[in-house]
């Protein structure tokens, strides 16, 4: 006993002497953080000491304090600027600059299950600050990143409220296929399944896009079409600090196509009626208009139904986040409220969002942290009354004595489009409530073995109902309906992810291994009746329907297991080579079919490391890259692969029914496997003249073979089509984005920012050539774009004088001109046949380009972005909401007469053809917006400091307020869809730090 105490104390001893050295080889290490080029303190800065929990942050005027061994290695750094790594030695007091310059070859970027120096980046990745997610008032974090990221198409084509942007990343691989959305895959802080709208942009830290194979192989299948990884603030070691956002502002429709106005309809009908022959001055106005028309035509009771419908929305946001911690724990939390109310009535979206991010560490070789979001989503939805709105005549009075919405404002069946919005007639809210989480234990069992497990899930619920009453635009003076839907989402994903890091000498080695399993789970039920009892009670008692109950509901699941292993070698820091593979196993497809194996390689040059560049003056940083690496897509529907029924009701007698099934019209296929795209990307990174302009250039070929295409069976077998592996597409482009440092003074400060990329699509390969549809969006062409219009192509209007060529074409003057193009054998014929139709356009841009200006003066910031997406056609309802026989209003045209000989539109005319229609909607549509300006004001230090706030910035802004195009009848960005007009938006805002 006294020999195990004796030992006991003599341990005791020798780790207290050894605490004590190694506290006394400790020193205070102070020093300054400020911007490299205005000399301006960086508070908020972190000062971190490298492979510990030890750190530090700046006061507000960037000086730090810090304990710290000769050996050890202070990591520094601050949002939007490079990191910086400084060994201590004998030093006691430094003083650090950072760089803001996005060439900074130390800053971090997130790639997949990692992270790495710029400077050993050897795939294309775009990295963003959190900040630039901010800068324009946005409820949807991507719709803030349009125009910055090259490659990426970012567009938003609907006004409604909460209503999200398109993001495609290099093109169209996957075609024809119902399955296929060519989308983005999603991950926030190592959680896939989430909801881009779901976030709020405060609580993002940045930004990083993966377009290439290289960078984006290591997802597998789930990256075939680019990710987007999106990292959330997180606690620091400091004392806490409290944020606080808010901004809020109203909104307007930025601009909608005209109808016509009651004169021009009562003019243009005349004119149709006129053609035929019944109309011949205004005595003969009661052979045309009803008694209700001819009223309010002689009281000149005329209406603008778009005015009436559209109105000011708002919008508004709040957020407050705290963060803190001590050298073991790490917390952030943040609550956040969004409200937008849209440009109709009835249409608004309300978001309520926390989030909670803690990382615990236990000691030197455990440590655990949680990422959570809760989001609780509140929609109005609003059925569309625009179309109604292009067609109710322009007569009447909308609103009777009493101000009542008077339902037939003309008499007839053409009701108000107003009718929606009359008390208890309408209702229509979705509710969702979201959670997404993530869980994670990580283990360093060895110096240089790192080992992360980490277990994620989405859970999400959602109750949709809708209401609508006899009096509503639906219920056309028939009946009401009510009706539910509820569903459910699950996503579940466990990870485990082991990295080693090794140096020796002049040679780096990271291996990367992970394997993963996720699950998907869908379940869907409904139910709904007509003529409900009491229409007050909505949707609430579907028992109270009298008429057509109908019921259903729906389910389905699928799973994904994945190996994957990557290597990232450096040799002397200049020659750098990334080898990745992923094997993916689907439960979608066919058994025997379900694996399949995603290799990349990928490789880097640092040229201005090298020796015989240290004498130039001109790069300051220039690398080069090039990646090649196969992807793959499992776009089809879980269960596709098997054979189903379909419930087919059969009666063999008057009285009696039985349930017979038939087989649907899509058979499976049990060789169903991947749909892969093989892409080689090279790249050109650099920075000149010391940092005042850098940039990089990608020139990218993908190439998508055993596209999960439906082919079309014979008729003779019985069944419609059958999802096979054939097909060929393929997108070829170039991206460059440039950074420039325009002007740098203590007191002024000019930037620039540019991204430009052009791609294009094509389809290299078709299972039996050219797919030609009838309807005019949805041909499929070897060596065209699959986003073609192929229709006829519009000359003109016949004329006076062309009356005999036109009776060639069964036409006369005032109707449409059609190019005759060619006949059976390949020439014009002097027939206008389905081959006469031809390419007219495609629907993505040649080019998309963003140009982004910052300035600072003193105190005030200010920031304008411009956008531009050129060489795009669209087809646009505006266009094509010509009612020639004058039976209903329409848009506002230039059209024929014998007076008026134009070529835009043909005659009206009470019999007249209404065919070729289409060709009036075709329109080339590029243009460029002024997406953004927002002037900011930062308090002086002066003031806040004795207010003890951090910093305090007030600013206004103004989003989607003006563009260029040829189109000058509706926002281009919208396409003309008449019934989502888009909306600009002015704010002013509040930042405060505590």
């Amino acid at each position: 006993m006294k020999n195990r105490s004796a030992l006991l104390y003599l341990i005791t001893l020798s780790l207290l002497c050894c605490y004590t050295g190694l506290m006394a080889q400790q020193k205070t290490v102070t020093g300054k953080i400020t911007d490299q080029i205005s000399k301006q303190p960086l508070p908020g800065a972190t000062v971190n000491v490298k492979g510990t929990s030890q750190g530090v942050a700046a006061d507000v005027n960037g000086v730090f304090s810090i304990q710290a061994g000769p050996s050890a290695i202070l990591v520094v750094s601050y949002m939007g600027y490079g990191t910086q790594e400084i060994t201590v030695g004998n030093q006691s007091s430094i003083n650090i600059a950072l760089s803001n310059s996005i060439s900074n070859v130390n800053e971090i970027v997130v790639v997949g299950y990692g992270q790495v120096k710029k400077r050993d980046l050897t795939g294309s990745v775009v990295s963003i600050k959190g900040d630039e997610a901010v800068k324009v008032p946005a409820g949807n974090a991507i719709e803030a990143l349009q125009g910055k990221i090259p490659g990426a198409d970012i567009y938003r084509d609907n006004g409604y409220a909460g209503g999200g942007s398109n993001f495609r990343i290099r093109g169209t691989r996957s075609i024809a296929n119902p399955g296929a959305s060519n989308n983005v895959l999603y991950i926030v802080d190592g959680v896939q399944g989430f909801t881009m709208s779901d976030i709020d942009p405060n609580d993002i830290q940045s930004v990083d896009v993966l377009k290439d194979a290289s960078s984006t192989a290591i997802y597998g299948s789930r990256g075939a079409n680019g990710v987007v990884i999106i990292t959330t603030k997180r606690g620091a070691t400091g004392k806490p600090k409290l944020t606080f956002s808010s901004y809020a502002g109203v909104s307007d429709v930025s601009k909608y196509g005209r109808m016509k106005t009651g004169p021009e309809y009562i003019a243009f009908k005349r004119e149709a009626y006129r053609a035929v022959g019944t109309w011949a001055s205004p005595a003969d106005d009661d052979k045309i208009f009803n008694p209700q028309e001819l009223n309010a035509i002689q009281n000149q009771q005329y209406i603008n139904w778009p005015d009436l419908l559209l109105h000011h929305g708002a919008q508004q946001n709040y957020q407050v986040g705290v963060s803190g911690g001590t050298e073991r724990t790490k917390i952030y939390f943040s609550a956040g409220y969004y409200h937008e109310k849209g440009i109709l009535k009835m249409d608004g979206y309300k978001r309520y969002s926390t989030r909670f991010n803690i990382d615990q560490t236990i000691n030197n070789w455990l440590k655990v942290g949680i990422s959570s979001q809760f989001a609780y989503i509140d929609n109005d939805t609003r059925r569309d009354p625009f179309n109604q709105a292009t067609k109710a005549l322009p007569l009447g009075l909308p609103f009777d004595s009493a101000g009542n919405i008077v339902v037939y404002p003309v008499g007839g069946t053409q009701m108000s489009p107003l009718s929606d919005e009359q008390p208890g007639q309408w209702d229509a809210n979705t509710k969702t409530q979201r959670f997404s989480g993530a869980a994670y234990v990580e283990l360093t069992p060895l110096k240089d073995l790192n080992i992360r497990s980490t277990f994620t899930t989405t859970q999400s619920g959602t109750t949709a109902g809708q209401f609508y009453g006899k009096s509503t635009i639906i219920g056309n003076n028939a009946t009401s309906q009510a009706m539910i839907n509820n569903s459910s989402f699950s996503f579940i994903s466990w990870e485990t992810q082991a990295n080693y890091h090794k140096e020796v000498k002049d040679h780096s080695l990271d291996v990367t291994g992970v394997v993963s399993y996720n699950q998907t789970v869908n379940t869907s039920n409904y139910a709904l009746g007509k003529n409900q009892t009491f229409p007050s009670q909505s949707w609430y008692n579907l028992a109270g329907a009298t008429q057509s109950p109908q019921y259903g509901s729906g389910y389905n699941k699928f799973a994904l297991l994945s190996f994957t292993g990557r290597i990232n070698y450096s040799y002397l820091g200049r020659y750098l080579l990334t080898l990745t593979g992923r094997s993916d196993g689907s439960s979608k497809l066919a058994p025997g079919h379900k694996w399949a194996f995603f290799p990349s390689v990928a490789a880097g040059w640092r040229i201005s490391d090298e020796s015989f560049m240290k004498q130039q003056g001109i790069f300051s940083d220039l690398k080069l890259r090039a990646s090649w690496g196969i992807s793959g897509n499992d776009v089809i529907a879980p269960y596709a692969t098997q054979n189903s029924l379909s419930v087919i009701p059969f009666t063999y007698d008057e009285a009696n029914q039985v349930a017979a099934y038939g087989i649907n019209a899509q058979i499976a296929n049990p060789n169903l496997s991947w749909e892969l795209t093989a892409t080689t990307d090279i790249g050109l990174d650099f920075s000149i003249l010391k940092d005042r302009i850098n940039g990089s250039v990608d020139y990218y070929d993908a190439r998508t073979y055993d596209l999960i295409f439906p082919y079309t069976l014979p008729s003779s077998t019985g069944v419609g089509t059958i999802n096979r592996n054939v097909g060929k597409t393929r997108n070829k482009g170039v991206e460059v984005s440039l950074t420039t440092n325009n002007i740098v003074t203590s007191a002024f400060r000019w930037s620039t920012n540019i991204s430009w990329a052009r791609n294009k699509e094509e389809i290299t390969e078709l299972p039996n050539g050219n797919v030609i549809s009838s309807d005019y969006r949805q041909s499929l062409i070897l060596g065209q774009s699959p986003t073609i219009y192929y229709d006829y192509k519009k000359l003109g209007i016949w004329q006076l004088g062309e009356e005999a060529e036109a009776e060639k074409y069964q036409a006369k003057p005032g109707d449409i001109k059609i190019a005759d193009i060619s006949g059976p054998d390949g020439k014009p014929d002097g027939k206008i046949t389905a081959a006469d139709r031809t390419i007219i356009g495609t629907r993505v841009p040649k080019w998309t380009g963003g140009i982004s200006n910052s300035f600072s003066y003193k105190n005030f910031d200010l920031d304008i972005q411009i956008i531009a997406r050129i060489g795009q056609w669209m087809s646009s309802d505006y266009y094509a909401k010509y009612y020639r026989n004058g039976s209903q209003n329409g848009s506002a045209m230039d059209y024929w007469t014998p007076e008026n000989p134009t070529n835009a539109y043909p005659r009206p005319s009470a019999t007249g053809s209404s065919s070729y229609i289409t060709t009036l909607t075709e329109y080339q549509n590029s243009y460029a917006k002024l997406r953004n300006v927002t002037l900011g004001y930062t308090l002086p230090k002066t003031f806040t400091n004795r207010a003890k706030i951090e910093r305090v910035r007030i600013y206004v802004s103004g989003k989607n307020l003006a563009f260029i195009a040829k189109n000058k009848d509706f926002d281009p960005e919208s396409e003309g869809i008449i019934d989502q007009p888009l909306s600009k938006l002015y704010v002013a805002g509040l930042n405060v730090t505590f």
